[in-house]
C-alpha cells in the first residue's frame, strides 16, 4: 500500500504541476496557496532565487512580477534548474545577488538551520526579503532526513538571530486542516491510477476534505494553538 501511494503522489505531483487544481490535493496544499503564496507574490522583485524549489509550483504566479527566477535544489526534480547545491552552503553565489529569496518547506530537512538562514542573509541584497514557510503539525516524511518542527517563537528567534528583521509570522492553518491532509493523502492516492475514477475521488476530495478543513480552521479554531505550519516574512537589515 505504501509504495502504491508513493508512486500515485509523485505521478499526481507530475500531471497537475501546471493545474490550477493542484491547490486542491489536501488541505495543507490549499493553505499553502491562500496563505503563502499571497505574500511571496506581494514582496518578490527583481532578481529572484527559489532555495529548495521542487518542481516550482509558484513560478507561474510571480514570473511577470520579477526580473530573474532562479532555483536551487539539492537534486534535479526538472530540468531549468540554475543550481544543483545545498542551502547550508552556497559557494557557487555571489554575496549580495538577490533582491528576494523564497525558501519554502525546506527548513525541516536542514540539519544547521542558522547556517542556512545565514546563507540565504548572505545571498541577499540590502533590504531584500526573504519568503519562508515551515511545518509545525506533520507526520514524519522523508526518513531520515525528516529533523525540525517549529513554533513561531522558534522561527522568530532563528531569523532574527541570523540577523533578519521579522516582518511578520503567520499560521497557515490548524488541527482540521492538519488530519484532512492525512485523508487526502490516502485517499486521493490510493485511486489516482484509475482514470475516471481518479477525477471523482479528486473533486470529492476537493470539497468535502480540502476547502471544508480549510474553512473549520479558518472559522473554529482562529488560535492557532495547533498551527500546521507557519508563512514568514523577513528582511535583511
Amino acid at each position: 500500500m505504501y509504495e502504491l501511494l508513493r508512486k500515485n503522489r509523485l505521478k499526481l505531483r507530475k500531471e497537475l504541476r501546471y493545474s490550477n487544481e493542484r491547490k486542491f490535493f489536501s488541505p495543507l496544499s490549499l493553505s499553502q496557496y491562500e496563505i503563502t503564496l499571497p505574500r511571496i507574490i506581494s514582496y518578490v522583485s527583481g532578481k529572484l532565487i527559489d532555495l529548495g524549489c521542487g518542481d516550482m509550483p509558484y513560478r507561474e504566479f510571480i514570473i511577470d512580477r520579477i526580473n530573474t527566477y532562479d532555483s536551487l535544489d539539492v537534486e534535479k526534480e526538472v530540468e531549468d534548474i540554475t543550481f544543483i547545491g545545498d542551502i547550508q552552503d552556497m559557494n557557487m553565489i555571489v554575496s549580495e545577488t538577490y533582491d528576494s529569496a523564497m525558501c519554502l518547506e525546506v527548513l525541516n530537512y536542514v540539519p544547521d538551520p542558522f547556517k542556512a538562514l545565514s546563507e540565504i542573509y548572505r545571498i541577499l541584497k540590502k533590504d531584500g526579503y526573504l519568503i519562508l514557510s515551515v511545518c509545525h503539525l506533520s507526520r514524519i516524511l522523508d526518513e531520515p532526513y525528516d529533523l525540525y518542527r517549529y513554533t513561531k517563537y522558534g522561527l522568530k528567534y532563528l531569523l532574527e538571530k541570523t540577523g533578519f528583521q521579522v516582518v511578520e509570522i503567520v499560521p497557515k492553518s490548524g488541527i482540521f486542516s492538519f488530519l484532512g491532509h492525512q485523508f487526502s493523502t490516502v485517499f486521493v492516492c490510493v485511486f489516482w491510477h484509475i482514470p475516471v475514477l481518479k477525477k471523482i475521488v479528486f473533486f470529492l476530495n476537493k470539497w468535502f476534505c480540502s476547502k471544508l478543513c480549510f474553512w473549520l480552521d479558518r472559522n473554529f479554531e482562529k488560535k492557532k494553538l495547533f498551527a500546521s505550519g507557519y508563512a514568514c516574512v523577513a528582511k535583511k537589515r
